[in-house]
């Protein structure tokens, strides 16, 4: 039999992944994916489903309306992408990853099919969690968006709720350029009489979204967006925004939740559901924080967040991927801070190269480091106790920096 290391190293290697490799293996459409559910019984009509769209904040408001809904005592499936650590963190049971078991089981007996389907890694990996939901027997599916929405392979459900949390220019390559292009992709997730619950309401989207509703009979309501008087421990002023969509997105579902409750399970998101990598902080003295907001909209939040604290000097690890503006990016942060950057290891990374030359003219304070550890390492090296490290830009730069503090932990 194969060992969990095996099953994964053959499923990296053989199917192609959207986030390591980029436009290359990108499959949009549905047809394959249907084709699979059939294959699989359509474990997702077992059970009731969540589909969480937009452009940032899905992850987070997929956690913290799982973590209220394990704490209302429904048992609950989660599917997240990407993960930082281990690949089992993309699905979850009441905030426990899926058994390296149960892995192995679905990989091997249905290995015929995928070398034959040639399906993409996005594909088998939301087949084998709807599979793993319907065997743990879930109340409730929480399902994230991989990306976009209308072809987007989780868009097989049929939900009792979708939720899209807000629209932001981000992989223009493949959803359009404008606002507007981009909500018509992500509203692909609102059903048939199915409510949709928008959580930040925009002039260049809000009639997009009205159309898609009203075509689809779908009850429409945007989060309300007086002051709340809920908190959550992810504690990113961004994530104001994520409760009151949360709060409002679960008001449309026809279970009894009471604010104990709501406020319960927002306080213990990280406990229940073991989310790393958002605002999360680190070490101390000098304080690290990372977060794996990576587009212009979510490293604007960011700026915002960090210029609420008190430190002597800022210092930034940061990567980027392809089709990222630095120029633009590095310009969100004081000028006054310290950047060290590099390549995340992946294909589709901003090669150290080119990241010189994209800031040749730069004004910046800027080291160039030949790995994230390096660039990490430098900089706790040079930062001062009173200072701050924020660790960002993306996800695999995260990823790379848990990684090896995993690693000297185990030492």
């Amino acid at each position: 039999m194969e060992t969990y290391k095996e099953t994964i190293a053959w499923m990296f290697s053989k199917l192609p992944m959207f986030q390591r490799k980029g436009a290359a293996a990108y499959r949009p459409g549905l047809e394959a994916m249907h084709q699979f559910d059939q294959y699989l019984g359509s474990p997702h009509l077992s059970y009731r489903c969540i589909h969480i769209g937009g452009t940032n904040g899905k992850g987070s408001t997929a956690h913290m309306t799982a973590s209220i809904l394990q704490t209302a005592g429904f048992k609950t499936g989660l599917y997240t992408s990407p993960h930082l650590l281990d690949f089992r963190e993309r699905i979850k049971v009441d905030g426990r990853m899926i058994s390296k078991k149960d892995v192995i089981e679905f990989i091997t007996s249905h290995r015929p099919y995928f070398e034959v389907a040639q399906l993409s890694f996005f594909e088998m990996t939301v087949g084998l969690a709807f599979w793993y939901f319907k065997k743990e027997k879930v109340d409730f599916a929480v399902v994230e968006v991989g990306l976009g929405g209308r072809l987007d392979a989780t868009n097989i459900i049929t939900p009792v709720l979708s939720v899209i949390t807000n629209i932001g220019l981000d992989h223009t390559q493949f959803l359009g350029d404008t606002h507007a292009a981009i909500a018509q992709e992500k509203a692909g997730i609102i059903k048939f009489k199915t409510p949709i619950v928008i959580g930040e309401e925009d002039p260049k989207t809000r009639k997009v979204f009205e159309e898609v509703a009203q075509r689809q009979q779908a009850p429409l309501f945007f989060a309300n967006p007086q002051k709340i008087s809920f908190n959550s421990d992810l504690t990113g002023i961004y994530q104001k925004n994520n409760i009151r969509t949360v709060v409002s997105a679960l008001g449309q579902l026809n279970i009894e939740l009471d604010e104990k409750t709501i406020q319960k399970g927002l306080s213990r998101v990280v406990a229940n559901t073991k989310l790393m990598g958002r605002w999360q902080q680190i070490k101390k003295a000098p304080e690290v924080i990372l977060d794996v907001a990576h587009n212009k909209e979510g490293l604007s939040l960011i700026a915002k967040q960090i210029k609420t604290l008190s430190f002597k000097k800022l210092h930034l690890v940061m990567g980027f991927v392809q089709g990222r503006d630095v120029v633009d990016l590095t310009r969100l942060f004081p000028s006054t801070a310290t950047f060290y950057l590099s390549s995340p290891r992946l294909e589709r990374a901003i090669p150290l190269t080119l990241l010189k030359e994209l800031l040749t003219h730069s004004p910046l304070d800027i080291h160039y480091e030949e790995s994230i550890t390096i660039a990490y390492q430098t900089a706790l090296k040079n930062a001062a106790p009173e200072d701050l490290i924020y660790i960002g830009g993306s996800t695999f730069v995260v990823a790379e920096v848990l990684e090896f503090e995993k690693s000297k932990h185990q030492k």
